[in-house]
């Protein structure tokens, strides 16, 4: 026994002079910090480029004059964000909306102005099943029990339930207020079926708001209010906040809202006196195109796809006690970025695989384009194609030309390139609607797929040819960059 207690004070004594750092500047302990690979991605390692045309001007745009820059390490896409991924998005965003409607119709249905009014028994809910979507709180905690209550359950009870109640009483309330403070219950299981409406208010949510009204129904099937569907978040004006340092963030934070389906008629609006039926129809929902790009995307959806995806990885960490702060966040591409990533690492090339040619050595065309003419088939495809079809390039991203054109962070103007900053240049402009747009699509010309190459786009436009595909920052030093 004296034995063990020797040891025990022995090992005591080795941790307290470890921690003493006896009045010296030996800074912040921490581990060190490797970020890990993002799903789906890959590390474009930092360096120095040639950007802009390195060949002849065919066309005479002179927009793309050549500068030596540097950029710094960046995560990226391997491929364009597909259907499959971009549904994921969708459904998560209508789950969300329809149970803030079931949520909002449950309070105003019981009247829950306060803590005491809230149901707490399970025949009390039976009794209206629509109280099952009330918020996703512990109705246990927020009544009075002998448990001493956490800080957290205090604050709702005393914020939550006073905003429920304000916002009723207020005729004036703003609705998207509602949605960024009620809660959401996403363990009740939701019903579309209308022979499996639990109960009459669910059946009013359902009839009255989540679908429009019977005249507009097809083929006597109801028809969702896509309009309804948006997902709402916050950006901060950076640029403008970084000159008056001294105001409070609130005054350049941006609220925004967009819908979230994409728009499946450009297949029909982009090609007059042409049937293009079945893509409309097919493209964006049936699963024979679950791994092919997604279109009809507007630079702001895919702005909103880019928060969504950085929320829904955070919201992950912090369930798992895991710090998001230096995760980073999802963003679109600067247009410099996606050039230095298409280019592969490769010096002066035209194409992402070099060039000069188009296809390879058997004669098979490399990327998914308009060749000879017009002969859109020449390269066995119509239309768009898988997004992990042909060969990567370098850095190991698919379709950096051809098959969709891309969305980008930046602002389109001719004379760009002549005076962005030489290192992690970019342009962007809140007024200017014209985005950059990169790589080419499968209507385009050979000229297009040029790395170099640059068109544009209006923000609130979509097509049937554009995508986009996302960029994460890379945290670390330059020495761990090239490992």
């Amino acid at each position: 026994m004296k034995k063990i207690l020797l040891t025990i004070l022995f090992f005591i004594l080795i941790y307290s002079c470890g921690n003493n750092n006896q009045g010296e500047l030996v800074g912040v302990k921490a581990k060190k910090f490797f970020q890990e690979k993002p799903y789906g991605m890959t590390l474009i390692p930092g360096g120095s480029f040639i950007m802009g045309s390195s060949d002849e001007d065919v066309i005479g745009a002179k927009d793309n004059f050549t500068r030596t820059v540097t950029m710094r390490s960046f995560w990226m896409d391997e491929t364009e964000i597909t259907n499959s991924e971009y549904r994921q998005f969708v459904e998560w965003v209508k789950d969300s909306i329809i149970r803030t409607e079931l949520a909002k119709a449950a309070l105003l249905n019981g009247g829950f102005f306060s803590v005491s009014d809230f149901p707490t028994s399970d025949d009390e809910i039976d009794q209206t099943p629509i109280l099952k979507y009330l918020p996703d709180y512990d109705m246990d905690d927020l009544v009075d029990t002998d448990d001493e209550k956490s800080g957290y359950q205090e604050y709702v009870e005393e914020n939550f339930l006073d905003f429920v109640s304000n916002y009723y009483e207020t005729e004036d309330a703003n609705d998207d207020e509602f949605h960024y403070h009620l809660p959401i219950n996403r363990d009740e299981e939701i019903f579309t079926n209308r022979e499996d409406y639990p109960d009459l208010e669910y059946a009013r949510v359902f009839e009255e708001t989540i679908y429009l009204p019977e005249n507009n129904w097809f083929s006597g099937q109801p028809v969702m209010n896509k309009k309804l569907f948006k997902y709402r978040f916050s950006t901060l004006d950076i640029e403008s906040a970084s000159k008056n340092p001294d105001s409070l963030p609130s005054k350049y934070t941006i609220y925004e809202a967009y819908e979230i389906y994409p728009d499946t008629t450009v297949w029909i609006k982009d090609f007059k006196y042409s049937y293009n039926e079945p893509m409309h129809n097919d493209y964006f929902w049936h699963k024979a195109y679950a791994d092919y790009p997604v279109v009809g995307i507007s630079w702001n959806q895919a702005r909103a796809f880019a928060h969504w995806r950085t929320k829904i990885r955070n919201d992950y960490l912090r369930s798992k006690r895991k710090s998001s702060v230096s995760n980073g966040t999802y963003r679109l591409p600067t247009e410099i970025e996606w050039e230095y990533a298409a280019r592969g690492g490769l010096e002066s090339a035209i194409y992402p695989w070099g060039g000069p040619y188009l296809t390879d050595e058997r004669g098979c065309f490399l990327a998914n384009f308009k060749p000879k003419r017009g002969d859109y088939s020449a390269d066995l495809s119509l239309y768009t194609v898988e997004a992990k079809s042909y060969d990567p390039n370098d850095y190991g991203l698919y379709n950096m030309s051809g098959n969709v054109s891309e969305w980008t962070n930046s602002t389109y103007t001719k004379d760009t390139y002549e005076f962005m900053s030489t290192i992690n240049p970019d342009y962007k402009s809140n007024n200017d609607q014209q985005k950059v747009i990169r790589g080419g699509s499968w209507k385009d010309v050979a000229y297009y797929l040029r790395v170099a190459s640059r068109d544009f786009e209006y923000a609130d436009s979509s097509r049937s040819y554009v995508g986009f595909r996302l960029v994460r920052d890379y945290v670390g030093s330059s020495e761990l960059q090239q490992q």
